[in-house]
């Protein structure tokens, strides 16, 4: 079977683990697949066409309002050299690679040139695939492909990424639901759509995705790769516990809850947090949280290994996040055997509930962490038994092995169903 996989490569996102993840798997299961993704120049993976555009005074404008500073703008393109070994990895392993032209692109959205979606439809015609099954980017692009697949007779599947919270509680889950309401119309014209946990399934049900078109396959993550086992990083931190937040530093990550809380707790010198990852905030939160506090900023790092070594060096891993959709980053901390600490955004209370781990309360997140961070730094025994049962619960339900079975099924039944219209 060929598949063709539009998705992304840069900046650094959950999309881009997701869409790396999956295109592995599936090569390593003998499908042949082709990544369609918004590139213009070969560092980005340009092996086909040669897109070059100016940069977009308009996406200047819009990384200022998204709060980068001018010596931050550009930060974006600085994961692409982050990465470029896993990306050149990963190209090699592609049965073929298609950039497609853009404007501006973040880690939320993408903004595709005027020749993409032609760009795109030809390289459709070219490839000749199966099926097209696209990660969503949160992009014009992903209103045009139904009509560019039906018209090329292709059947068209999505995974809808877009973060979720179930109850409106602040303005950044209203902004969300807001982007399911616009979405939830054209979701509906594709063969399937597959999103992350029961809530998301019956909130685009109401929005008027027909039901039998959604299929719930949660995120998985490779439980061998991202497993328990030994790491130095406490005694390079020179730490005996060590307290861990990966990902975004941005907003809707809720990070200032976090360092408030932590702040405020003084669990002495022999505790330390340690913040992974870069955003629109790191400058200003560096400022007021640092090393006087016991807190250690690492910045974006794009080497897994050294990821996976951070996460067997945890002791607690803690993601205060005011939105998601299932995060990845609390996956792959579960199954390396970490402690968590978490709130209920999107469906990350699912994956925590019934002792895999401890779901804060969104209102309170800084007030609840106050009162935890003793308990988690004193109770050793505690930390462990938590991170046993989060292993387990990752191993139960939250496999990339199974996460791609129940993807394979989803293809033969959307090409069963096509063969049976012709």
């Amino acid at each position: 079977m060929h598949i063709a996989w539009l998705g992304k490569k840069t900046p650094f996102c959950g999309n881009v683990t997701y869409s790396r993840e999956v295109t592995n798997a599936l090569l390593d299961r003998g499908y042949q697949v082709s990544f369609l993704h918004f590139a213009q120049d070969a560092q980005e993976g340009d092996r086909k066409f040669d897109w070059t555009l100016p940069n977009s005074v308009w996406g200047l404008q819009m990384s200022r309002l998204l709060g980068y500073d001018d010596e931050k703008i550009g930060n974006d393109l600085l994961d692409i050299k982050e990465l470029k070994d896993i990306n050149t990895s990963w190209s090699q392993s592609l049965s073929y690679e298609v950039p497609l032209p853009y404007l501006y692109k973040s880690q939320i959205y993408t903004i595709p040139s005027l020749k993409s979606s032609k760009v795109l439809k030809q390289s459709l015609k070219d490839l000749r695939p199966d099926i097209v099954h696209a990660s969503l980017t949160l992009s014009p692009l992903d209103f045009l492909l139904p009509e560019i697949c039906e018209e090329l007779d292709l059947p068209l599947i999505a995974t809808f990424h877009a973060p979720f919270e179930k109850k409106v509680r602040n303005f950044t889950a209203g902004t969300q639901l807001l982007t399911y309401q616009l979405y939830a119309p054209f979701l509906a014209n594709y063969e399937r759509v597959v999103i992350f946990s029961q809530i998301q399934k019956d909130y685009l049900v109401k929005l008027g995705v027909p039901e039998e078109r959604v299929a719930i396959i949660p995120n998985g993550v490779d439980s061998l790769k991202y497993s328990p086992g030994a790491s130095s990083l406490k005694q390079e931190l020179e730490t005996e516990r060590l307290f861990t937040y990966q990902g975004r530093i941005a907003p809707e990550k809720n990070v200032e809850a976090l360092l408030k809380a932590w702040k405020n707790s003084d669990l002495g010198t022999n505790s330390k947090l340690l913040i992974v990852g870069d955003g629109p905030l790191s400058s200003a939160l560096q400022t007021n949280y640092n090393s006087e506090d016991n807190i250690i900023w690492f910045g974006f790092i794009g080497d897994e290994e050294r990821r996976i070594e951070i996460l067997r060096g945890s002791d607690v891993f803690i993601l205060p996040s005011l939105v998601e959709g299932l995060s990845l980053s609390l996956l792959e901390a579960m199954s390396a055997g970490v402690a968590c600490v978490a709130t209920d955004a999107g469906a990350d209370g699912e994956v925590l509930e019934e002792g895999a781990g401890i779901v804060l309360n969104m209102q309170r997140v800084t007030s609840e962490l106050r009162t935890l961070f003793p308990v988690l730094r004193d109770q050793a025994e505690f930390t462990n038994l938590l991170g046993q049962k989060a292993r387990s619960r990752v191993l139960e339900r939250y496999t990339l092995r199974d996460n791609i079975t129940r993807l394979e099924m989803l293809y033969a039944e959307v090409l069963g169903k096509t063969a049976e219209k012709i």
